[in-house]
């Protein structure tokens, strides 16, 4: 099966905009994260669109799609599915739970405990799920789009560093402009534009996206730019946690997808740098000194890559 690879990412970013108003470029990186195979980590305030993001991204690539509300009595196995023995066949049959579906949007994350959040490690870090001896693998494309408040934390059980570090990016939404959410106001007056989305894109089609980001030629020079970036965060003073080698693969996915998008394929420096922040801010912890000095995350990101040599393209 053969596609026209840009056109076929200008499909998905044109049908989402009707819907997501005024943000093409957080669009944009959402399609990244799924071309490059990955879980999505938004956090913002609510109201801001996180829940339409999901649900758009699966109506125009007519995916399965489930949503999990997380809090704090949620089970694991309300996730990932339970066994129920069946009398006529004297067996035990494996009931599947919401997390089989192409995606799966986990509202409010950080609501779950830290015994729920787990029952996602594994079907984030192997695309399987093992429940007793039998493992079963998740239809592709498999992705989770996961949401949570940034400002509220009443209620709220901080996602542990192995979760976060499953998730291939962490994007917020923010406000939109004025002028923007005149537009809303008018778009969604009478019906919510979200009912007349169609698919524009068959599962198939992104499959075959994915294949072809992990094509994308990556040099010498960019492995060394990568790895630079990964350990000046690994023995950085204002750090008490740097990059693991999961994040450094990160950081390689999704510049090898913003090749792509850009319609080539090789990765340039640029595609490395512009990246940084979304895909390793939440991998990194900052020491308690750095944050009393008002180092955040991003700015410690920040001074990394201008010390950094941008290798010649």
């Amino acid at each position: 099966m053969e596609i026209n690879y840009i056109s076929t990412l200008n499909k998905i970013l044109s049908s989402m905009s009707e819907v997501i108003i005024g943000k093409s470029e957080v669009i944009i990186d959402l399609i990244k994260a799924l071309i490059a195979n990955g879980h999505v980590l938004i956090e913002d305030v609510p109201g801001v669109g996180k829940t339409t993001f999901a649900k758009s991204l699966a109506k125009c690539l007519d995916l399965s799609f489930n949503r999990i509300q997380f809090t704090p009595d949620l089970l694991p196995t309300d996730i990932t599915g339970v066994s129920v023995y069946n009398p006529k066949t004297l067996n035990f049959e494996f009931k599947k739970g919401p997390i089989f579906a192409n995606l799966v949007l986990a509202d409010e994350i950080n609501r779950a405990t830290a015994k729920t959040q787990s029952a996602l490690l594994q079907v984030m870090g192997e695309n399987s799920l093992t429940e007793w001896n039998t493992s079963y693998e998740l239809e592709p494309p498999f992705m989770i789009i996961a949401t949570q408040n940034s400002i509220e934390y009443e209620g709220t059980f901080r996602l542990p560093e192995a979760q976060l570090d499953r998730f291939l990016v962490k994007i917020s939404i923010g406000y939109p402009s004025k002028d923007h959410e005149e537009i809303i106001l008018k778009t969604y007056r009478e019906s919510d534009p979200i009912d007349k989305v169609k698919k524009v894109v068959s599962k198939e089609e992104v499959i075959l996206l994915q294949k072809k980001c992990r094509q994308i030629y990556v040099s010498d020079k960019i492995y060394k730019y990568i790895l630079d970036i990964a350990y000046k965060t690994r023995y950085n003073s204002n750090l008490i946690l740097g990059v693991s080698p999961r994040g450094s693969l990160a950081l390689q996915r999704i510049a090898q997808a913003s090749a792509l998008i850009s319609g080539r394929d090789f990765v340039i420096p640029e595609d490395v740098k512009n990246n940084v922040i979304m895909t390793l801010s939440h991998r990194i912890i900052p020491s308690q000194t750095a944050l009393i000095n008002k180092f955040t995350s991003e700015k410690i990101l920040q001074d990394i890559l201008r010390s950094s040599i941008i290798p010649e393209s």
